[in-house]
């Protein structure tokens, strides 16, 4: 895992200058098997990210925009007649990887064609079930800024993201930086200079190999205290679900990995806490009002814990 972590910072930093965190908090969300949702303002790379993070991954890639009359069979697939027979025939979603673009964009009954695919790794069509690739991970976007012609995101979809992660604008350095990458008119040259670093099917192994990362009793207890003290807050109206209480700790077992090492601290979890918990929770409409945000919750939370020592 940490040398993994290293190839992948050199591929994605052929096109991506900075931004460390969010590829270290991707590799935690590929190795473990979960979904991204990648939030910023229009043009800082949250789409050049995801292709980079997929080219990088090797496997199948596919990328979906998301608009407003997109259909869920645009997504899923449909049955088409061939041959004087009906016969499925399969929508980008039968993929390795997906790019959903600016997923708020599209309508919510389109947005919940992803949740069985997201949850259950397959999706239903005329009735029948079909199974995805394994592995099976969605990468969407979405813009914070324009709110027109958007439609939020459900607390039930939201929940099945492993991480959100947030892009910022660069600093100063970084953005002098990226004007020295090479350039075919506005387009990067670098992408299609990202080589796939590992497969599937390490990812696969990956995945097992993690989940043998040992978690001492005192730390899922520390995890446990603080996804339910975030149900506890006065200024939180809905807390983290138990679904995040084992994404948390999936998560912190992937970060202890790539850190090299083969137990989980407290430090790991805390670290983690924030891109996983925040994009969960609903503020009381007061404490929105007074610009309180989910990540001050979650920092409340943690600090309301002890630590385990």
């Amino acid at each position: 895992m940490k040398d993994l972590r290293e190839q992948l910072s050199v591929e994605i930093g052929k096109v991506i200058i900075g931004q460390q965190h969010l590829v270290d908090a991707a590799l935690v969300a590929i190795a473990t098997g979960g979904h991204i949702l990648i939030e910023g303002a229009p043009g800082t790379a949250k789409t050049l990210l995801a292709s980079a993070l997929a080219r990088a991954c090797g496997g199948t890639f596919r990328r979906v925009q998301c608009t407003p009359d997109l259909l869920p069979s645009d997504i899923t697939g449909t049955l088409t007649l061939h041959g004087g027979e009906l016969a499925f025939r399969p929508g980008p979603i039968f993929t390795n990887l997906l790019l959903a673009d600016e997923l708020n964009r599209t309508p919510p009954k389109t947005q919940a064609a992803l949740l069985e695919a997201m949850q259950e790794g397959q999706v239903t069509v005329d009735g029948t079930a079909r199974p995805l690739p394994d592995p099976f991970i969605v990468i969407a976007t979405e813009n914070p800024i324009e709110y027109e012609g958007t439609y939020p995101l459900p607390e039930a979809q939201l929940d099945r993201f492993l991480l959100k992660l947030r892009i910022t604008y660069p600093s100063a350095e970084e953005e002098v930086a990226m004007l020295h990458l090479a350039h075919t008119g506005v387009s990067p040259v670098g992408i299609h200079d990202v080589q796939p670093i590992t497969t599937p099917s390490a990812l696969i192994a990956l995945r097992h190999d993690i989940s043998r990362v040992s978690v001492s009793e005192a730390v899922i207890t520390y995890i446990t205290a603080v996804v339910r003290r975030t149900r506890e807050l006065p200024s939180v109206s809905l807390g983290a679900s138990p679904r995040a209480a084992v994404h948390l700790l999936a998560a912190s077992r992937a970060l202890a990995s790539m850190a090299g090492r083969s137990f989980v601290t407290p430090d790991d979890v805390a670290a983690l806490a924030s891109p996983v918990l925040a994009h969960r929770l609903v503020l009381q409409p007061e404490a929105e009002l007074e610009h309180f945000r989910p990540e001050d919750a979650i920092q409340a939370a943690l600090s309301s814990v002890p630590v385990p020592r």
